[in-house]
C-alpha cells in the first residue's frame, strides 16, 4: 500500500509540473503559488534534485524589486480562478503577480537542499538565491514588523496562508464592506462550498484587496492604510525558524557578511515570538495590532514553538498538555484548530481540517526538540490520512474525510519528503 501511494505522489507531482513550476491542483488553483512551490521542491528533491531547485528558482522569478516575494505568480491567465490579475492590478515584470506574500518557508527548504547534496553545483544554486532570500526577509523586517518589536504582522488572511482561522473573525468583523465591488467567486465550482470560506469572509477579503490596490501596493501605506494588521504566531516562527536557516545556509557557504544582519533579526523575533505568548489561553496567539484584542483559542500555529526554537519549559509544557488534550479529543492530529473552541468547524478550510504540510512542520519542531513519541503521532496519523482519504488538500480531524482540492502537490510533496514509510527507512 505504502509503495502505491509513493508512486501516486510522485505521478501528482510530475502531472502538476507544468514545466518548471508546479500547480497545487488543477482547476482550483491553476497558478503557481508561494509556499506550495516550497513545499513541493521537499517532493522533487526525493527523486529529482534537480528539479527541485528549479522549482524555487522559477518562484524566486516573482519576486518585486522591493524584496517582496508574492503569494501567487499569475504567470498565466485562467478565467477559471478569482481573484485573478486583472482584480489585483499590481505592476510586477514579467507576469503580474498578487499584492502580498505568504509563510516564509523558503530559506529552509534551501538549507535542506543543499545539505542533501553540498556539492559545488548545488552550491552555486544555493548562492544564486542567498541574496534573493535576503531581500525577502528583509522586506518582512522592514515592512510588517515597522515598529520593531518582532511579531510579524499580515495584512490580509490570505497573507497567512490559513484564510478564515477562527483567530481571524474580530479582526474581520472590524473590516468595512460597504464599498466592494461586484465579483463572481469560482472557487465553489470546484469544491462544494461547506468546506471552504463562507460569502462573508470573502466580502471582507476583497475589501482589504481593495484597500490595498487603492495604495497601489505601496508597502508604507498597505499598512498604514489595511483595516485588518495582526501579529501572527505562524508567521512569526515560520520566519524565525528560516533565520536560524538562512544563518546556518551563510555559514556554510562562507558568506560572512550577512551574518550580523540575521542574528539582528533573529533577536529580534525571539522577543516578538515571546510577546505572543498568551497567559489566559496558555499558547502563543494572534493579536490585532488595531484592537489589541488576542486570539482567544489554540491554533495549530502554537505547536510551531518548538520548530522556530521559542518557549520556555513551561510555556513547552503547556503546549505538550495541549497537545494530549487534543489528540485525545480528536481522532488523527494536528487540527488546525481547537475542536474545544466554539469556532471550531472540523471540514471548513482552516477552520479545523488538518494540513499535511503544517503537520511536517509540527512534527519536524517536536522531532529535534527530542519529543520523538508526539512527533511520530503525528506522522502516523498523517499517513493514516492519506491512505484512508488520498492526496487531499487537507482532511477533517474528526474522521478523516478529506476534502478541498484533489491530487494536492504539497501533499504529495511532504508524503514523499516525510510521511512514506519508505522514506522512514531511508532516514533510519
Amino acid at each position: 500500500m505504502a509503495s502505491s501511494l509513493d508512486t501516486v505522489a510522485h505521478d501528482i507531482l510530475i502531472g502538476n509540473d507544468l514545466g518548471g513550476y508546479t500547480i497545487p491542483t488543477k482547476g482550483l488553483y491553476p497558478y503557481q503559488w508561494n509556499w506550495d512551490s516550497v513545499f513541493v521542491a521537499l517532493g522533487f528533491a526525493t527523486f529529482d534534485l534537480n528539479r527541485a531547485w528549479r522549482e524555487l528558482e522559477t518562484l524566486f522569478e516573482g519576486q518585486w524589486t522591493d524584496g517582496m516575494l508574492p503569494h501567487i505568480l499569475f504567470r498565466k491567465n485562467d478565467p477559471g480562478y478569482f481573484p485573478g490579475p486583472d482584480v489585483w492590478k499590481t505592476t510586477h515584470e514579467p507576469f503580474p503577480t498578487s499584492g502580498h506574500s505568504q509563510p516564509p518557508v523558503a530559506a529552509i527548504v534551501v538549507r535542506d537542499l543543499y545539505e542533501q547534496s553540498p556539492t559545488p553545483e548545488n552550491a552555486a544554486r544555493a548562492k544564486a538565491l542567498f541574496p534573493k532570500l535576503m531581500a525577502w526577509h528583509r522586506w518582512w523586517a522592514t515592512y510588517r514588523d515597522p515598529s520593531g518589536e518582532g511579531s510579524v504582522a499580515i495584512i490580509h488572511p490570505w497573507e497567512s496562508g490559513r484564510d478564515n482561522l477562527p483567530d481571524w473573525d474580530e479582526p474581520l468583523s472590524l473590516v468595512d464592506t460597504s464599498g466592494i465591488e461586484a465579483y463572481e467567486r469560482k472557487d465553489t465550482t470546484h469544491v462544494d462550498a461547506s468546506v471552504r470560506p463562507r460569502k462573508l469572509d470573502y466580502d471582507r477579503y476583497m475589501a482589504i484587496l481593495q484597500s490595498g490596490r487603492a495604495v497601489g501596493w505601496d508597502p508604507v501605506k498597505v499598512v498604514e492604510n489595511s483595516p485588518f494588521l495582526v501579529a501572527d504566531p505562524a508567521i512569526t516562527m515560520i520566519l524565525l525558524r528560516a533565520n536560524r536557516d538562512l544563518l546556518a545556509l551563510a555559514a556554510s557557504l562562507g558568506i560572512d557578511e550577512a551574518k550580523a544582519e540575521i542574528e539582528g533579526w533573529i533577536a529580534r523575533l525571539e522577543k516578538g515570538a515571546a510577546s505572543l505568548w498568551n497567559e489566559e489561553v496558555q499558547a502563543f496567539t494572534t493579536k490585532n495590532l488595531r484592537s489589541g484584542v488576542r486570539g482567544a483559542g489554540v491554533s495549530s500555529a502554537a505547536f510551531l514553538a518548538p520548530f522556530a526554537g521559542v518557549g520556555t519549559p513551561d510555556q513547552l509544557a503547556a503546549m505538550r498538555a495541549h497537545f494530549d488534550r487534543i489528540a485525545a479529543k480528536a481522532t488523527f492530529t494536528v487540527p488546525s484548530y481547537d475542536p474545544d473552541y466554539p469556532g471550531f468547524e472540523p471540514m471548513r478550510y482552516w477552520r479545523g481540517p488538518i494540513w499535511a504540510v503544517v503537520n511536517y512542520m509540527i512534527a519536524r519542531g517536536l522531532a529535534e526538540s527530542g519529543d520523538a513519541e508526539r512527533s511520530e503521532r503525528v506522522r502516523a496519523d498523517t499517513e493514516r490520512l492519506v491512505a484512508l482519504s488520498g492526496f487531499a488538500e487537507y482532511f477533517s480531524p474528526i474522521d478523516g474525510t478529506g476534502a478541498g482540492g484533489r491530487s494536492f502537490s504539497w501533499t504529495a510533496a511532504v508524503w514523499l519528503a516525510w510521511v512514506s514509510p519508505q522514506r522512514q527507512v531511508q532516514a533510519a
